[in-house]
């Protein structure tokens, strides 16, 4: 026998590689031998070997107990913008510098993992296995590696909101601050500015989110490319009017889970701004109610409109409307 031939029983092999799922290069390190080795053994007992990538081919007989849900579809969200997929049995992490999502991402899960923060203690993380999950998240569209090529996902139109809202949880931004600039000309010129912001190394994940919002919204958002170095990257825009209606969108009712830094800085759009019974001269101020309400967004955005009012405040939300003539 050569001297570094290393012997490999047949039974063996096939308990690891196709009831464990161990992948060739971990049968290897167990065995202290080469995963070439192990794959030459695997055509010689006659073991098909399994294709590079996740394996997905053996849903059928591990019926997902996942569920479409509020708390389900927010968590995709992560997923889709922060999260990973490991590219060997099934393992999935999350990292965020706030500890409070990845508590609210085990508690939609309903995991028992720890959270642990890194070297530097800057950022948290949680990692756990789930097959049944990992093999789901694969059939909706998400793989490993995905920053570059992340693409169109099949999340139901009922969910997107919650979809959404993680996606901004995970890897976007609600900008709101106090704008001075033409102070110089007139004292008066100060003005609330609102922005919400997606970013994406992949343009045509944003495309798809863009349409699909606006299918269900009407508000269009504008993409624009940022650059840092060779990297490209793009964000996903929405401006004050637009993301007043945005916003009541995704935050449809006061428990849904959400970053609760990111929802405070949105809380004061979630009501009308103020009221008025007629309509003023000139454009109408974003965030104001004039007249009467026609119809209510409700939770899937609609087509509602407020008479005389071009872009609307959503109704029944979290947070009481202001007395008239007032600004929260």
């Amino acid at each position: 026998m050569h001297p570094h031939y290393v012997p490999i029983d047949s039974q063996f092999l096939k308990r690891l590689y196709v009831d464990e799922q161990l992948t060739a290069e971990e049968i290897a390190g167990q065995l202290g031998c080469a995963p070439t080795t192990v794959l030459r053994r695997l055509r010689k007992f006659g073991i098909a070997a399994r294709p590079q990538g996740p394996q997905i081919a053996n849903s059928n007989a591990l019926p997902s107990p996942y569920v479409w849900s509020p708390d389900l579809a927010y968590v995709v969200g992560l997923m889709a913008t922060d999260g990973n997929l490991s590219r060997t049995r099934w393992g999935l992490s999350l990292a965020s510098k706030d500890s409070e999502l990845l508590e609210t991402v085990r508690r939609c899960l309903r995991l028992t993992n720890a959270i642990t923060p890194y070297t530097d203690s800057l950022c948290y993380h949680i990692q756990w296995r789930d097959r049944r999950l990992y093999t789901w998240l694969v059939e909706i569209g998400l793989m490993p590696a995905k920053s570059l090529t992340l693409g169109p996902l099949k999340i139901p139109e009922e969910y997107f909101a919650d979809f959404f809202r993680g996606c901004i949880d995970g890897d976007g931004t609600v900008l709101v601050y106090e704008d001075q600039y033409h102070v110089a000309k007139k004292k008066s010129y100060v003005y609330d500015r609102l922005y919400v912001y997606l970013y994406s190394a992949s343009l045509p994940f944003l495309n798809w989110v863009r349409a699909r919002i606006c299918t269900t919204l009407g508000v269009s958002g504008a993409i624009n490319e940022r650059r840092k170095g060779d990297r490209a990257c793009w964000s996903l825009r929405y401006a004050k009017a637009e993301s007043i209606r945005l916003l009541g969108w995704i935050y449809y009712a006061a428990d849904v889970p959400c970053l609760l830094r990111k929802r405070e800085k949105a809380e004061r759009y979630l009501s009308p701004l103020g009221f008025s019974p007629s309509r003023p001269q000139g454009r109408p101020r974003v965030g104001w109610l004039y007249n009467e309400v026609i119809a209510d967004l409700g939770r899937g955005g609609g087509t509602g409109r407020l008479a005389a009012l071009k872009t609307p405040c959503p109704q029944g939300r979290a947070g009481s409307n202001p007395a008239p003539g007032t600004i929260p």
